[in-house]
């Protein structure tokens, strides 16, 4: 029996990322009723530069306050609004698909009968299938919205599926953004920009039977919108997530290029050739990690900043000091001051 994993420990987004569904979301709403939003998911502007870093509790949570009380599941990412419990009867369609490919064509018609914007063609071709956007006018491009409508498919198959399956490739329509770095945990696949359309595909050989799926786990999954499916949980993924898994479980003493490459039985060259195709390097990985797993013990509490800049591989707390504040902009003890423990 296949059994589900959790999502990464260690995953954030640049609040860049969030910024587009922040702007889409803001003419839903009087200002109090938004900065209200912003401050219930620890998301205060006031409270965050350009550097800072995004959570997926953070994500959860204005979501689910979003989408409760502006009446549109989809926050004002799309011109016409999703109304309540469309997410439901989205989830009771594919429920009843026979195949993954037949759930994908299910995921497509349903959303074509609710957007006016764009529309969805699923495009067979040899071996892949494509979920492709079509916009039907001149309107800019919705990157927050066009990222987690692609990812609300891959999810829901994923769902289906017991298990995260496979991506071959994902393309979007709008340029490279300066915080492309940040699909890498959404995306298990490399992402292009610039491309003629934005579309998902996925190999036809890993599209499968659909597993049963009682009601139980339907309302489960609603519950937790969008945290079953936001970001990847793959292990099979860009070798950039493969480096970021193999530093999570090494200590820091010995996370270094060569053992890495040897890990991963290749050449220390190899490797970083490997990365380059990502857009990333060996060190920017590792100061990722090192940054988000930072982020998470400052906003649990429990430990001091001198541990935390031990646990992280500084050999003293003042020089993970000025490497947290170039990686987000904010002192340690200042961004647990604005980010205090909940609950």
């Amino acid at each position: 029996m296949t059994t589900e994993v959790t999502p990464p420990i260690y995953a954030t987004v640049s609040r860049q990322f969030i910024a587009d569904w922040l702007a889409a979301l803001r003419p839903l709403c009087t200002e109090l009723e938004y900065r209200s939003f912003l401050k219930r998911a620890d998301l205060a502007a006031d409270q965050m530069p350009s550097q800072e870093r995004v959570t997926l509790d953070q994500i959860v949570c204005l979501y689910q306050l979003a989408a409760v009380e502006t009446g549109d599941e989809m926050m004002g990412l799309w011109s016409r609004p999703i109304r309540p419990r469309a997410l439901q009867h989205l989830l009771t369609s594919v429920r009843e698909a026979t195949s993954l490919a037949s759930a994908l064509f299910r995921f497509s018609t349903f959303w074509n009968l609710l957007l006016d914007d764009y529309q969805f063609a699923l495009i067979e071709t040899g071996a892949d299938v494509t979920l492709q956007l079509t916009p039907q006018g001149d309107q800019a491009a919705q990157r927050f919205g066009q990222m987690l409508i692609l990812k609300l498919a891959h999810g829901l198959l994923s769902w289906l599926a017991r298990y995260e399956v496979p991506v071959a490739r994902v393309g979007f329509s709008f340029e490279r953004p300066v915080f492309e770095e940040d699909y890498a945990v959404v995306f298990p696949a490399a992402v292009q920009f610039g491309q003629h359309a934005t579309s998902i595909s996925f190999s036809l050989d890993v599209l499968g039977t659909v597993q049963s799926r009682p009601s139980a786990d339907l309302d489960r999954f609603l519950e937790n919108a969008p945290r079953d499916w936001i970001f990847t949980r793959s292990q099979q993924h860009t070798q950039s997530l493969r480096v970021r898994t193999y530093l999570s479980q090494t200590d820091w003493d010995r996370a270094n290029l060569t053992a890495a490459a040897s890990a991963m039985h290749m050449t220390p060259r190899t490797l970083i050739r490997k990365l380059e195709a990502n857009g990333t390097t060996f060190q920017a990985i590792k100061d990722a990690l090192r940054r988000d797993i930072a982020i998470r013990h400052l906003q649990s509490g429990q430990h001091s900043i001198e541990a935390i800049a031990h646990e992280v591989g500084f050999s003293s707390a003042a020089n993970f000091h000025k490497a947290f504040q170039r990686w987000t902009g904010n002192t340690p003890s200042s961004y647990r001051r604005n980010h205090p423990a909940s609950g």
